[in-house]
């Protein structure tokens, strides 16, 4: 996020004379932002500069994808804290190049023990949703610690101690706060305000921090030390642990603001239970690659997977710009209305997940789409388990809430193995309930689960449960051809990370656009509802005339999505892609850049 090369002159000169003042110990400046890099020895992408520097650091002392995957994950955890940290969770996709395989780790987080389909109830009715969110009860256990143990355990080189150096250094030292990080801020004044711990840390003299001035976090930067010296079983138990309970059962709010922040139901058991899990990706056979990326309790690698195989009896690559879209909207229209109804954690919910990806099923929803017409939203979902032909299987399920914030970060490594990783912690600043002492805020993650039934009379995979992870859409993907690396994407962006990734998938596998101009391209998200949101350059293309006489509806979404990429180039160059403007340009870099 701080790219000094995108602030006004006023603001440089401001910047400046800070890291001037700064002394030994403070802030260095940040690499400048670029969208894409092309060169030798590993990649990284993602949202911030710094954690893209602290990605190509590890990867050039030695380390690999995992380990500088996990190193840019720390970093954010300090720069972007409102959308990650490890007070969140999240799902990470690995291609080991020594195997040819990919795993993937579920890092999500899960509801306490006590938590049952009741937990957003009152009084018989569900919680508005920004009580829900601003409370104790939105906390779950969070996943990214035993997330980052897991992955290095199995795949990395270095220690977590050693990954976890550049982000500590940053945290120590401070980063330098652009007009993103101010704006998310005062986006989140009502809450923050609230929180003594959490507006010492995010609203120094009391509002939001001044572009260009240096923001400090000791007190992550000591929890990272902890990690490192007693590795992450420090955070599920002992001191930390009572710490982050003692936060969401007892939140930690001002008793003059007047807020009513519920408890959470959160203990120490449900922490010391935590478990990441380890299992098989999602993958589809599209065209003449191999898609992988993440099942349940994730939606997006079913959801994504079920899109392309609509799509894939169809000559995009041919397809005027109207019918490319039309077909792309109508495609996810479909999709959307599929995981709504059977998607959710598989451990308390029998998910047809190999159904939802097979070709005959495929097969009996593409027959819906017509080249005249669109389809209407709500659109009933289909039988996976039983497909027939354009035929449905009861009333449609709405579409549920989802906050639409989160990071993803793609790395890798020269011996070419790849990471694609989205985490977050749920809403832009979480729960808004910072450990005090700790440095880190909390998830609101367990608002993903539905509140109540979405559709009475149908069953709702997803609805709160003891240890149940929520449903959601993050959608790491890593694409391989002839079972080499090619490419990995992936977003953040609550429900609109699956349409964003399918539209970048496509976007660069059949229309003929690099992996940046796909990246770029202006976004569209249909979810099955009866408007699309788009960005308001997709607004402004010529086919959307064309497009809404086929009964397409628009309305302006503002800003959808933040994704970053990496590819492997036929010479065995890396080519790093991330956003050239959204949430103020990403930052991709390599090790040894070309030319």
């Amino acid at each position: 996020m701080r790219a000094l090369t995108r602030l006004a002159p006023s603001l440089l000169l401001t910047t400046a004379l800070v890291w001037a003042n700064a002394g030994p110990a403070g802030a260095a400046a940040p690499p400048p932002k670029v969208p894409e890099a092309v060169g030798w020895g590993g990649a990284v992408a993602t949202v911030d500069a710094d954690a893209t520097a602290a990605g190509i650091e590890v990867l050039r002392k030695g380390g690999n994808a995992v380990d500088a995957a996990v190193a840019a994950a720390a970093a954010l955890g300090v720069t972007e804290p409102y959308s990650s940290g490890v007070g969140g969770g999240g799902y990470f996709v690995y291609y080991d190049h020594a195997t040819g395989r990919v795993h993937t780790i579920d890092g999500r987080e899960v509801a306490g023990r006590s938590a049952d389909a009741s937990l957003f109830l009152e009084n018989g009715k569900p919680l508005a949703f920004p009580d829900a969110v601003t409370s104790g009860l939105s906390v779950g256990v969070p996943g990214t610690p035993a997330t980052w143990d897991s992955a290095l355990r199995q795949w990395g080189t270095r220690s977590l101690a050693q990954n976890l150096e550049p982000a500590e250094r940053i945290a120590e030292n401070g980063f330098v706060v652009d007009a993103t990080f101010r704006g998310q801020t005062a986006d989140n004044y009502a809450r923050f305000k609230d929180f003594p711990a959490t507006a010492k840390l995010y609203l120094p003299n009391g509002k939001p921090p001044e572009v260009g001035t240096v923001l400090r976090n000791p007190d992550l930067a000591a929890t990272y030390r902890l990690l490192g010296k007693d590795g992450v079983k420090a955070f599920y138990q002992g001191e930390l642990a009572g710490d982050i309970v003692n936060t969401v059962q007892h939140p930690p709010v001002d008793p003059a603001s007047g807020r009513n922040a519920r408890p959470g139901k959160v203990d120490t058991e449900d922490l010391a239970a935590y478990q990441a899990r380890r299992q098989a990706p999602t993958h589809v056979a599209y065209r003449d690659y191999d898609v992988y990326s993440m099942a349940p309790s994730s939606s997006g690698g079913t959801t994504v997977g079920e899109a392309l195989h609509i799509l894939e009896d169809g000559d995009l690559s041919s397809y005027s710009g109207t019918q490319y879209y039309h077909h792309f909207l109508e495609s996810s229209r479909i999709a959307f209305a599929d995981r709504n109804r059977w998607v959710g954690d598989p451990a308390f919910s029998d998910v047809p997940t190999k159904q939802l990806l097979s070709e005959r099923y495929a097969a009996s929803r593409a027959c819906l789409i017509s080249p005249d017409h669109a389809l209407t939203s709500p659109l009933a979902p289909g039988d996976p388990r039983h497909p027939a032909d354009c035929a449905s299987a009861g009333p449609a399920v709405a579409e549920p809430y989802e906050g639409p914030n989160t990071t993803h970060l793609t790395v890798a490594d020269r011996w070419g193995n790849i990471v694609s990783y989205t985490l977050t912690i749920e809403q832009t600043g979480g729960s808004g309930i910072t450990v005090p002492g700790r440095g880190f805020l909390l998830n609101n993650e367990l608002t993903d689960f539905d509140f109540a039934p979405l559709t009475p009379g149908v069953p709702d995979p997803n609805l709160p449960g003891p240890g149940k992870r929520p449903r959601s859409s993050m959608s790491p993907t890593i694409v391989l051809r002839d079972g080499e690396p090619l490419l990995a994407t992936g977003s953040p962006g609550g429900a609109t990370i699956v349409t964003t990734t399918l539209q970048v998938l496509l976007g660069r596998l059949d229309r003929g656009l690099s992996l940046e101009q796909a990246i770029a391209a202006p976004r569209a998200s249909q979810r099955n509802s009866a408007v699309t949101q788009a960005e308001p350059g997709f607004l402004a293309l010529p086919e959307r005339a064309a497009l809404e006489g086929l009964g397409h509806r628009f309305a302006d979404g503002g800003e959808i999505g933040a994704a970053t990429g990496v590819e492997r180039l036929s010479d065995g160059r890396w080519v790093a892609a991330a956003e050239p403007v959204r949430r103020g340009g990403g930052s991709a870099a390599v090790v040894r850049p070309a030319g």
